[in-house]
């Protein structure tokens, strides 16, 4: 076993001697308990023990201590989600792996709202555009969950909660951060990265209301990793509201918009310097409306977005235009405290053209019309929650997808689960059944551009089984083991040669294991995070960048009533990539990265921290040819009135 491999099973071993070896001290049970309530799995607010999947919830306070870092590297800290170029250059392209699928295979989900861009190849949410210091915390669900969540919920649903106003008249954030933005060879220590927030929110009286504004900016480190190559800079900058008005305990209402935009130099190639640039803009709408009865209510959310990706100051000039238009209209009824139903409908309407430059021309022109290159959806879906008083639990549903060019399809899934609690203990049996449909994206049908689309695709479908344990020691320590097996047809590969979509004559299976721990001891002193992910990539005819074994850990500790400081530490075994360059396959070596963090709070409404990442300067690739960031250190404050 490598020291690498070795560090990485340290950290589990810790953290399961500390879960099994705590002392049997009572201490106040509303103190920093593991959270109890999830609601991705069903809509509902179910306690844990009542749900059939194991949901990772990334909590506000997690959150408030990943200040400075990017989405996708909070994510890929998490069991069974692995993101990669999440640590390379900020601007790098990202590639979402769960449980062996990729980014078209997880749906991601803002406040309740599916976020879409049929403009790219995946059909994909840039996660790029997100900032963790507008969240307020983040549900992952994995597992086939197309039930609830429609087409693309094949692998995963990445749930996105935004903060909320703040319940007095009046209040108020700043957040800022400087930082090093540099490689392994350069050490320099230059402050090449800063990071802004200011929100005002607040209640008056039924009026409600939230406004924030960020920004963030890099410079220093280069996209490809090439002798004298220039620094690549990417600037980011969101602009959030939200105005909402409850009537009385019953009805409430809210309209919200934002605008999120990026700029990002890129390079031409793996391991070639270039003077590239693209931008990225979204501007989306929408409002929310919840009527409550006795025993249900009744929710309504829609949102319109339009999307822009300008390539055109590039060595690809084209530029991509889409507009989206999604509802989601539900009725959530409890007829007890054992039975739970939602009855629903959710669709969207998606359009995508493109300019780009024709094989002999030199100037842009449309090449993909928006009235050819569009599609709607409408999904009636129902599901159903049964927890029994004896600990018997079933989460079972069903959806009917209709689509104006594949027609209709049917997806389901079962899930039974069985609770045993003893004191304020239990240990719950897990099982599921989903099915999923994905159909392909308007790029993947329409591209010209790179001469990749192709309008004979069919679409996706999976079947997913999963099995497993969970262990909750008496709200302060929870242990799982979940084993998964997902099989997939007409899966949606390209040729190597001539990059053209097209489905594969073969079934794709791959299964893999996720182990999860988390405990709070010593009086909520210390607490202790760690997973585990095995994913057998050897079934995968397509296992590009996708990690057989991942570990993650994190152990913080509050040193007094004002300070706090964690270690976390992330490993991948190696993973195969290709050299485009002359098509040929290469293997990627493996990585671990050790970071620190450490907060202070000077005062009640103000807090400073540091932090500094890769603490080693391992020397990695994610993407073969690109960089990844060596040593690099961060300062920050977040101040609150």
């Amino acid at each position: 076993m490598n020291k690498k491999m070795f560090f990485g099973a340290a950290f589990l071993m810790l953290g399961s001697s500390l879960v099994f070896g705590q002392e049997e001290t009572q201490v106040d049970e509303n103190v920093n308990e593991l959270e109890e309530v999830v609601i991705s799995d069903s809509k509902f607010n179910l306690k844990r023990e009542q749900s059939g999947k194991v949901i990772t919830k990334i909590t506000a306070e997690e959150l408030e201590r990943s200040q400075g870092l990017s989405v996708a590297t909070v994510l890929t800290r998490t069991a069974g989600v692995f993101i990669n170029g999440s640590n390379s250059a900020p601007g790098q392209n990202l590639g979402v792996y769960i449980r062996g699928g990729r980014n078209r295979q997880v749906v991601i989900r803002v406040d309740g709202v599916t976020v879409s861009d049929p403009s790219t190849s995946a059909g994909d949410f840039d996660l790029r555009l997100l900032s963790v210091n507008q969240i307020k915390e983040i549900e992952i669900l994995k597992g086939a969950s197309s039930t609830l969540y429609g087409s693309g919920a094949a692998a995963a649903v990445i749930n996105i909660t935004t903060k909320s106003e703040s319940k007095k008249p009046i209040s108020a954030t700043f957040q800022s951060s400087i930082g090093t933005n540099q490689s392994q060879e350069d050490q320099d220590y230059d402050i090449n990265e800063f990071v802004n927030l200011a929100s005002v929110n607040g209640t008056l009286g039924k009026v409600s209301y939230f406004g924030s504004i960020g920004n963030q900016f890099s410079n220093g480190l280069s996209a490809a990793e090439a002798v004298g190559a220039e620094g690549d800079a990417f600037s980011k900058f969101n602009v959030y509201a939200k105005l909402g008005y409850k009537w009385d305990n019953n009805f409430k209402f809210h309209f919200f918009g934002n605008l999120d935009q990026y700029k990002n130099d890129f390079d031409t190639a793996a391991g070639i310097d270039g003077d590239n640039q693209f931008d990225s803009k979204q501007l989306r709408v929408g409002s929310f409306w919840e009527v409550k009865y006795p025993n249900g209510s009744f929710t309504f959310t829609n949102s319109y977005a339009s999307l822009e990706r300008d390539l055109t100051q590039s060595s690809f000039p084209s530029k991509y235009e889409s507009d989206v238009f999604t509802f989601d209209a539900y009725n959530k009824y409890t007829f007890n405290d054992m039975f739970y139903t939602v009855i629903g409908a959710n669709g969207s309407y998606s359009d995508f053209s493109l300019l780009s430059v024709p094989f002999g021309n030199t100037d842009l022109e449309e090449t993909i019309d928006n009235e050819l290159a569009t599609f709607d959806i409408i999904d009636p879906y129902v599901n159903v929650v049964y927890a029994s008083e004896f600990g018997l639990n079933v989460n079972a549903g069903a959806r009917l997808n209709i689509h104006s060019v594949y027609g209709n399809q049917m997806v389901y899934n079962i899930n039974p689960s069985y609770t045993y609690k003893f004191g304020d203990n239990y240990i719950k049996g897990l099982a599921s059944y989903s099915t999923a449909y994905i159909t392909p994206s308007l790029f993947q049908l329409f591209d010209t551009a790179f001469l990749s689309g192709n309008p004979d695709l069919e679409p996706e479908e999976s079947t997913t089984i999963e099995g497993g344990v969970e262990l909750s020691h008496e709200k302060k320590a929870i242990v799982s083991v979940v084993y998964f097996n997902r099989n997939i047809e007409n899966f949606i590969a390209f040729d190597p040669n001539t990059f053209v979509n097209l489905n594969s004559a073969d079934e794709i299976e791959v299964d893999g294991i996720e182990v999860e721990l988390a405990a709070t001891m010593l009086e909520d002193k210390l607490s202790v995070k760690t997973n585990y992910t095995y994913t057998n990539i050897d079934k995968l005819d397509d296992n590009v960048r996708i990690p057989e074994h991942m570990i993650n850990a994190t152990v913080g500790y509050q040193l007094g009533e004002k300070t706090f400081t964690s270690l976390s530490y992330q490993y991948n075994t190696e993973r195969a990539d290709t050299d485009f360059a002359t098509a040929t396959p290469v293997t990627l070596d493996e990585f671990g990265v050790l970071d620190f963090y450490i907060s202070h709070k000077l005062m009640k409404n103000f807090n400073v921290y540091a932090a500094m990442n890769n603490i080693t300067n391992e020397d990695y690739q994610e993407i073969f040819g690109f960089s990844t960031r060596g040593r690099n250190a961060r300062i920050g404050f977040s101040l609150d009135f």
